[in-house]
């Protein structure tokens, strides 16, 4: 890899291996701004605003220079200054500048910097049509009003999802990003992962907001509302607070939904465990049976949708156990029938989730019960935070409290479902036959943690050696099964999830890039550590409920059945 010295402004900077001049801009302490460059994606070079100028007065792109050694450029001349100006400006001109009202007002890139680089007039007429706002995913809204054409989205969805839902359309001034045939989103294979939205600059592309919804039900005396928190939500929900990344939150949140009116709030976490127990039960039967294997996860709906939408042979490889928040959800509303009858309120049930696909999971049929859905209402960590700042509540300064008895109690390895391979690794802990601390060790340093995108692990079970696979990003997911089919990998084990790093990086929780999500994760890990139950056999209210008001009813509230839509 290169190195050398670059002198930048005058600044001798060395440089060691830098993807790009623009890393190594931003290595000396230089904010220089960017639309198009996402460090984890392809160079695209689009926006211009990353120009530099060299010795001779050549400009150039910074996120498309390779470093060289004794290389001498300036990122802040007068010329550089009036072009980025420029370049503001003529976006400005053809965006809609509803700013006040727009989903992302307070964190639009473009927004930023125009104030940043005091572009108070436009003196360009818009000559670009105007765009019917698409509303027809359940997770994500687009406004094409509001695009600047950065082709974030497009390369998001391609690369790192292998999906290729967006791209651009038609030419000139009529330059749009959109579906395939101007299609909506609703009418595409779109899984809702929402990731385009995370790494949209403006409000093109937002997350379905309903925080309307939420306030109406809790200001609602006949309704009950109650709360369940996702793992990964504890150790994000913070940062807009102030506090760190990985910081768990998850007291100073019960106490902040108290304050909003929220009756009872409980922990995914203890759906996890149930999660946990069945899917090793299940694990263990196929064990017995001879397969359908691999047997791949059912935790995360964007993965189940793109097996539907797109490889449905694999679906009876699919784990048929709910997702931990369907789980908690089909036992809440069961539990609670009778207390719904007594006092006459109606239980309005809110998950707190860090995932966009988790509202088009809550909207499945499969999830409703007599046409009423298990799941009222799933708010992204995003949409919480606005109805905290909202409260004017100072979330930092609040005492909190723990989750409410008896759904509230949940185990280390429920935690850590939040990040990639904790499923994996707390089935993991379920199904080995050796239950001693040196097994949780050994489990834990097999290889089953860690951020390589798809990792493999050997584990004994019985007279038998376990192959489970981890991946994590969507597109390397595709590469796996690629590989199952072809039969150059076997596994009897998959854990998938379509976000890198996990729910921890999901496309609901506040912007962070691989750094911020890995110290999330580490906060899982950490909340495990500290967990005096590590195993979810171990939870004794699990247990008691498995034993006693779910017994012989567990396939009917626990488990579901995918199937290929009707495309008819």
């Amino acid at each position: 890899m290169a190195k050398g010295i670059m002198y930048i402004d005058g600044q001798r900077v060395p440089f060691d291996g830098e993807k790009n001049v623009l890393a190594v801009i931003r290595k000396a302490g230089i904010d220089m701004p960017t639309f198009c460059y996402y460090s984890e994606l392809s160079v695209y070079g689009a926006c211009r605003m990353c120009v530099v100028e060299d010795e001779r007065g050549k400009i150039d792109a910074s996120c498309s220079m390779e470093p060289r050694d004794g290389m001498v450029i300036r990122t802040n001349t007068a010329r550089l200054l009036k072009h980025r100006r420029m370049i503001l400006e003529l976006m400005l001109s053809s965006h809609c500048r509803d700013c006040t009202t727009c989903e992302k007002n307070g964190s639009c890139r473009l927004q930023e910097l125009a104030l940043r680089f005091g572009v108070r007039h436009v003196r360009f007429k818009d000559t670009r049509p105007h765009y019917e706002i698409d509303t027809s995913s359940p997770a994500i809204v687009r406004d094409p009003n509001k695009c600047i054409l950065c082709g974030d989205c497009i390369r998001v969805c391609e690369e790192m999802q292998g999906m290729g839902i967006l791209n651009f359309a038609h030419r000139g001034s009529d330059l749009v990003v959109c579906p395939a045939f101007d299609r909506k989103l609703g009418e595409t294979n779109c899984i809702s992962c929402g990731q385009c939205a995370a790494a949209c600059p403006t409000g093109a592309i937002t997350i379905f907001n309903e925080i309307g919804r939420g306030w109406r039900a809790l200001h609602d005396p006949k309704k009950r509302v109650v709360f369940q928190i996702a793992p990964a939500v504890r150790v994000a929900v913070g940062e807009a607070f102030g506090l760190e990344p990985g910081v768990n939150a998850i007291n100073k949140l019960v106490s902040a939904l108290k304050m909003m009116g929220a009756d009872e709030v409980y922990d995914t976490t203890f759906g996890a465990d149930l999660t946990v127990m069945e899917e090793a039960d299940e694990f263990l039967e196929r064990l017995k049976k001879g397969g359908p294997f691999p047997m791949f996860t059912s935790c995360c709906p964007a993965w189940v949708k793109y097996v539907e939408e797109e490889r449905p042979h694999f679906l009876k490889n699919i784990s048929t156990c709910k997702s931990p928040m369907e789980m908690f959800a089909a036992v809440l509303k069961d539990q609670y029938a009778r207390k719904d009858e007594e006092d006459g309120r109606t239980t309005y049930h809110i998950a707190i989730m860090p995932c966009t696909a988790k509202k088009m999971e809550a909207k499945r049929p499969e999830f409703q019960h007599d046409g009423k859905p298990d799941v009222d209402l799933v708010l992204t960590t995003q949409e919480i935070i606005m109805m905290i700042k909202e409260s004017g509540i100072r979330f930092a300064e609040l005492e909190g409290e723990s989750p409410d008895l008896p759904f509230g109690m949940g185990t280390g390895a429920a935690t850590i479902f939040g990040t990639t391979g904790g499923v994996a690794e707390a089935v993991a802990r379920r199904v080995v036959e050796d239950k001693s601390k040196n097994t949780l060790q050994a489990i834990q340093f097999s290889g089953i943690r860690g951020s390589e995108t798809i990792r493999a692990v050997t584990l004994p079970v019985g007279d038998r050696a376990l192959r489970i696979a981890v991946v994590h990003g969507l597109v390397n997911a595709q590469k796996l099964l690629d590989d199952i089919e072809s039969g150059q990998e076997y596994f009897d084990l998959v854990e998938v999830m379509t976000c890198k790093t996990g729910c921890v990086g999901g496309a609901g929780q506040p912007y962070g890039l691989i750094p911020v999500k890995q110290q999330r994760a580490e906060g899982l890990y950490e909340a495990d550590r500290t967990a005096l139950i590590k195993r979810s056999e171990r939870n004794p209210i699990v247990t008691k409920l498995l034993e006693g008001a779910l017994k012989g009813r567990t396939h009917q509230l626990l488990h579901v059945e995918y199937k290929r839509p009707d495309k008819a």
